[in-house]
């Protein structure tokens, strides 16, 4: 069935589903919904979610309605939160009834496979042993199995748990009967076991080892599934628990302890060494040094101080701190990541969507196997017993789990491990688009930049000192609200005390004037200056255009009308940029340097980062339009960006990557969000997800190839249920170790 068009007023609900076995089960659900009017569904079999885009007239009861009449569980999902109290030590390990039913059925099913595969140990009457051992093992072992296959059969709907329980049943059923019916029960009875379909009399052939063991197999199999899925997503059960479980909040002046989620917005909370922040917050009062690293992967702790930003979850590693919150709960940091990485989790790639529409046919065409498998066997000139044993293989051996393991849980670990490094991939689409990508539009201001002006250098007139110059201009300046203006007075402020200025004018577009310690202060353009009949020296101009040619802003300071200086400024370029950009070199990417100012100072930016191609003097309503532009050249474009004016182009290229240091709206807008704000992340995000899609491909790889080539194998004969059992059980849990690999993956440092 065609994926239904989503529109612009249709919703997304989440609902958490319980009672799947299989990818099969997952495209039964989906299958269900989508007959829906204007519904489309996503049903994840690894993170038992469903993703539904339904239209306001389609109520979650209807959905969850639709799941239940089909034969499975549904509740409406709820959103990753922040563990409080004990709740994060005493969840549930679902896999625990699964372990005990496991351990069971080997305990009882081992006698059996051994007698079976020794006949030396075939003592008189062994047979029976084995029946009593093995018939716990098929039935309440395997009840898991059976329930699913009679649940869906009600539904008229085959499963992979169709194949275990009809493959299982069937040999133990044809081993009752000959041992009641038949010889097989006789006194004395003894049988050769094979890995593969071997002749024999049907009358005195019984199948209880491959019952007892093909059981105990798939049990293993499945738990190790289970075990391995919750492992998968440790990493955002971690993330989680990032979160302090309680706070001390200041309440007229004493502290009180509560627990976190009563902290309300505008509350002041004290943060001693060592402990947690609670919340999302500003510095109100203390000095200290800040671990973020388990939030952003960025090794080096932060100083704090009043006025700085901090992020609940990073550890207090210095002095006490009194913080005011700002987001708390749903709103902070912590859980939006934490709802980023559950919806990148929830996702489908393509070639997933492929593996699903395979598994959706694939039991159907399976049972028809079989049934062929058994008649061709018999028409050709084969036992009854040959027949039959080659069409419990084909049943055992066909089940389509790993198919549907192949992408969640690389997904899973791949989406985790990115965000234990502040790595957020959005969905799985992105995967697929990091493999295409060959050009990397990298934002100036804020990305390759710190966004933040600072002072570069003083150039004192001849006569004057730079402490002169700068203590002036910055007394000034302090009066502006200008960037270059606050960079300045921030640098002055450094040195010395500011003097107080009086009669301050600001000229738009120009500069300040006004009065410091009784002198007549002029800053800002030359031009400002020459309205004040102070004219630059020969001297100062050419040192203003080397300095702008550097890719500075330069500003002339004047007073008692004469010029006295420049004061170079300039948006400094973050630390790691220039290894940044030689690591997106390294993984095939072609640098280019966006930004909206002029050719000069973008060039100077460029040649200090190593990058050789600068569109410079772009206006932020026209960075879409310029990667437009480079798509319509043949280019699959990547951005990097942090600010509102990089939405657009974000949204428009073919992987947008938002700076986590950067706006909502950005990172909203993006495909791939650096928590950190370091470029260097950018790369590792790339390397991340194209680790993940290999990983995902080589899954379907080993899922599409081991069904191909394994159940010819088992309809000629050359694999028995038991050595079928094992294979299944295999497969599945290769694909998951498989994923498992991607939690070795590190940073390039």
């Amino acid at each position: 069935m065609e994926t239904t068009q989503t529109r612009p007023e249709d919703r997304e609900t989440l609902l958490d589903v319980t009672g799947m076995t299989c990818a099969s089960c997952a495209a039964r659900i989906e299958k269900k919904l989508r007959k829906l009017d204007g519904v489309d569904a996503s049903v994840n079999f690894a993170t038992e979610r469903a993703t539904v885009s339904h239209p306001a007239s389609v109520s979650t009861d209807d959905l969850l309605q639709v799941v239940r009449a089909a034969g499975y569980d549904a509740s409406p999902h709820q959103p990753a939160t922040v563990p409080v109290g004990d709740d994060a030590d005493t969840a549930p390990d679902e896999t625990q009834p699964l372990r005990e039913r496991m351990i069971v059925s080997w305990l009882l099913a081992a006698p059996v496979i051994v007698l079976a595969m020794v006949p030396a140990w075939q003592f008189r009457n062994w047979q029976w042993l084995s029946l009593v051992l093995a018939a716990p093992v098929v039935v309440w072992g395997g009840w898991p199995f059976h329930k699913a296959a009679w649940t869906n059969l009600r539904h008229r709907a085959t499963t992979m748990d169709t194949l275990v329980s009809l493959g299982t049943l069937a040999a133990f059923g044809w081993s009752l009967d000959a041992l009641f019916f038949g010889d097989a029960g006789m006194p004395g009875m003894r049988h050769d076991f094979s890995l593969t379909t071997s002749p024999g009399e049907g009358s005195s052939t019984i199948y209880l080892e491959a019952a007892a063991g093909v059981t105990a197999f798939l049990l293993t199999g499945r738990y190790l599934e289970a075990r391995s899925k919750r492992t998968a997503g440790a990493a955002l059960r971690a993330l989680l628990e990032l979160g302090a479980k309680d706070v001390a909040v200041l309440r007229d002046g004493r502290e009180t302890r509560i627990p976190v989620q009563d902290l309300a917005v505008g509350d002041l909370f004290v943060v001693r060494p060592g402990e947690k922040i609670a919340a999302d917050g500003e510095v109100e009062q203390g000095t200290s040094v800040v671990d973020n690293s388990a939030m952003t992967g960025e090794s080096v702790p932060a100083e704090v101080q009043p006025g700085s930003a901090v992020t609940g979850g990073a550890v207090n590693v210095g002095g006490r701190l009194v913080v005011r919150a700002t987001r708390v709960g749903a709103d902070t940091a912590l859980a939006q990541l934490g709802r980023l990485v559950e919806q990148a989790q929830a996702g489908k790639a393509q070639v997933q969507r492929l593996a699903d529409r395979v598994s959706a046919v694939f039991v159907p065409v399976v049972l028809v196997l079989a049934a062929l498998t058994f008649a061709g066997w018999l028409v050709f000139g084969g036992s009854t017993v040959t027949a039959f044993t080659a069409a419990v293989a084909v049943l055992v051996i066909a089940c389509p789990c790993a198919l549907g393991l192949a992408t969640p849980t690389a997904l899973l670990v791949g989406s985790g491990r990115g965000a234990q490094l502040g790595l957020l991939i959005k969905g799985p689409e992105v995967l697929e688009n990091t493999r295409t990508v060959d050009t990397v539009l990298l934002d100036k201001t804020g990305t390759v930049t710190t966004g933040r002006m600072g002072v570069a250098d003083v150039i004192p007139a001849a006569g004057e000192s730079r402490d002169r110059v700068l203590a002036l201009a910055g007394a000034l300046e302090h009066g502006s609200a200008h960037p270059i203006a606050q960079a300045i007075a921030k640098a002055a402020a450094e040195v010395a005390p500011l003097a107080v200025a009086e009669s301050f004018s600001d000229t738009a577009g120009l500069g300040v004037s006004g009065v410091v310690d009784g002198h007549a202060v002029v800053v800002g353009r030359p031009k400002l200056l020459q309205d004040w009949s102070i004219e630059l020296p020969d001297v100062l101009q050419q040192q203003m255009y080397d300095a702008e040619r550097a890719g500075a802003t330069v500003v002339a300071v004047g007073w008692d009308g004469a010029a006295r200086g420049l004061v170079a400024v300039e948006d400094r370029i973050k630390p790691t940029s220039a290894e940044a950009v030689g690591k997106l070199r390294a993984l095939g990417l072609r640098p280019v340097l966006l930004t909206g100012d002029n050719e000069t100072v973008a060039r100077a930016v460029a040649d200090r980062v190593d990058i050789d191609e600068v569109i410079a003097g772009v206006l932020p309503a026209d960075k879409a339009a310029v990667v437009q532009q480079l798509q319509d050249q043949g280019r699959a474009v990547a951005m990097v960006g942090d600010g509102v004016n990089d939405a657009a182009a974000l949204a428009q290229a073919d992987l947008g990557i938002a700076m986590g240091t950067g706006t909502d709206v950005a990172i909203e807008a993006s495909d791939l969000t650096i928590v950190r704000g370091d470029l260097l992340g950018a790369a590792d995000a790339i390397r991340l997800s194209r680790s993940t899609l290999r990983t995902i491909k080589s899954n379907l790889v080993w899922a599409f190839g081991y069904n191909v080539a394994a159940i010819p194998l088992a309809m000629s004969g050359r694999l028995g249920p038991m050595a079928a059992g094992f294979a299944m059980a295999f497969s599945s849990v290769f694909v998951v170790l498989n994923s498992l690999r991607l939690r070795r993956f590190q940073p390039m440092r």
